[in-house]
């Protein structure tokens, strides 16, 4: 519940008792109601009495219909109604997801590495959904992550979603897990910009804070931009987090928007394939397939209402489609964001940061999570059955970087090394362990790294090399003398 107001009262709704209050955002409160017919609980969101005005309304209306045409896949919170209140308040009616969200849990629990990748895998598949129907997120974070009594996640909170030809704006938006092209004036925003906010939360969930906060430090919203645009990402800290799964976060939360992952679905293949090298069951990456027959529209709308059905990818199906099913094509979605401007350069040597506060039980904010709020009488989406495609095959591991020298320079050492096979978008992951001083573990796009001389007479680093679909080469180490 927000600290800033108490909550508004709760409206009296037909065919609803109220129960509880579940928690307050900036412009609307989430109750708990038994819905009368059929029974079950439900949770409801309501827009407060001093909040209710055309452009918030219209705003309602707008995410409203942005999530009536995702709340049938899995892992986004189902939509069950929505109205005007008898007080004139529109409300939502929706999953009740009772166990704590993301956002609550990292604060008290470990996450396993197991879990997390489930988890990421699971939301990729989200997120990808809302990219193929024209929709960006733009507020991904362990709060906007509930946990159904089935202990599925489902993403909710879409209260700054974008589609094609609404404009982006900063309002509403996460600052620690935000990309650094959500601060530029005017803020731009890409399906690469959801890829590094699921990242961001990835990473929250593994270290238990945000990996732009400072711990000890000022940790104020400018100095997390700072960090944020220079790319100053914390090293996990954990010793069973693999180095692979380190990559894969690193490359989705690079500055530069080209150099990520260019969609969620190469992001959850990539977290696929971290699960299959640990030997892990691979979690089906779920998405919407837009590849049924003309004959499935809907024709008493003229067929204006597609129905799609949701598509399991599973890994261990062979890649090849069969001819004529064109299922595993990528579609491109809509365009959702303007050109990316150039991000500053990367720091060089990462940090440890601070706790994060989390948002309060079902967390569900300013967001939208809901059925669209007009008179039309339009047929939600339905799930067809599911059916397998598969994601890549394993590709081969991309050689080592060679020739790894370096030159002491005063109190540093200048480290330069050779990439055998370069590609575009290529990256390189460094590890260097000062004698009296913490570990370092960052990212690099160029090949070479200006590194504190150790104070031990040799100084040495570990260096592999990060393709941008996540996979990464053996470690090469080098060392100096002097």
């Amino acid at each position: 519940m927000s600290p800033k107001r108490a909550p508004s009262a709760p409206p009296e709704l037909p065919g609803y008792d109220y129960v509880s209050l579940l928690g307050s955002g900036g412009f609307a409160d989430v109750f708990l109601y038994r819905q009368l017919l059929p029974s079950r609980t439900v949770a409801v969101k309501v827009l407060l009495p001093d909040a209710v005005n055309r452009q918030l309304i219209e705003n309602f209306r707008h995410e409203a219909n942005v999530m009536a045409q995702l709340s049938s896949h899995p892992a986004i919170v189902t939509i069950y109604g929505a109205a005007i209140a008898p007080d004139g308040r529109p409300f939502l009616a929706m999953e009740y997801c009772p166990r704590p969200n993301l956002g609550v849990r990292y604060r008290r629990d470990r996450f396993s590495v197991p879990e997390v990748l489930t988890l990421g895998v699971q939301i990729a598949g989200a997120v990808e959904t809302a990219h193929r129907a024209g929709i960006l997120h733009r507020d991904i974070k362990p709060a906007n992550i509930l946990v159904t009594a089935y202990n599925r996640p489902a993403l909710t909170d879409f209260g700054i979603a974008t589609s094609s030809g609404v404009g982006d704006d900063a309002s509403g938006m996460s600052i620690p897990w935000s990309p650094p092209e959500a601060f530029l004036e005017p803020p731009r925003s890409t399906p690469a910009s959801d890829v590094f906010s699921l990242a961001a939360t990835l990473s929250t969930l593994l270290a238990g804070r945000s990996p732009f906060e400072l711990p000890g430090g000022s940790n104020t919203s400018v100095d997390l931009i700072d960090r944020i645009q220079r790319g100053e990402i914390s090293p996990m800290a954990r010793h069973d987090v693999p180095p692979r799964l380190e990559a894969v976060l690193q490359s989705a939360m690079d500055p530069d928007p080209s150099r990520r992952q260019s969609t969620a679905l190469a992001f959850g293949r990539a977290l696929q394939q971290v699960e299959a090298e640990m030997a892990l069951p691979v979690t089906p990456l779920d998405v919407l397939d837009d590849s049924l027959a003309a004959e499935a529209i809907d024709e008493e709308d003229g067929g204006a209402t597609r129905i799609r059905g949701v598509v399991s990818i599973d890994p261990h199906a062979p890649q090849a489609p069969a001819a004529g099913d064109d299922s595993t094509i990528r579609r491109a979605p809509a365009a959702m964001g303007a050109a990316r401007e150039p991000a500053a350069p990367r720091s060089r040597r990462g940090t440890v940061f601070a706790v994060v506060g989390a948002a309060c039980v079902a967390a569900l904010g300013i967001g939208i999570v809901a059925l669209a709020l007009t008179t039309n009488d339009e047929p939600p989406p339905q799930a067809a059955p599911s059916r397998s495609i598969a994601p890549p095959p394993a590709a081969q591991q991309p050689s080592a970087p060679i020739n790894v020298d370096g030159v002491v320079d005063g109190d540093t050492v200048r480290f330069t090394w050779t990439n055998a096979q370069p590609q575009e978008g290529d990256a390189f992951q460094y590890r260097y362990e000062p004698s009296d001083g913490d570990p370092v573990t960052a990212q690099t796009a160029a090949p070479e790294l200006v590194v504190e001389r150790d104070s031990d007479g040799e100084t040495c680093i570990l260096v592999r090399l990060v393709r941008s679909d996540g996979r990464s080469s053996n470690d090469t180490e080098g060392c100096v003398d002097g």
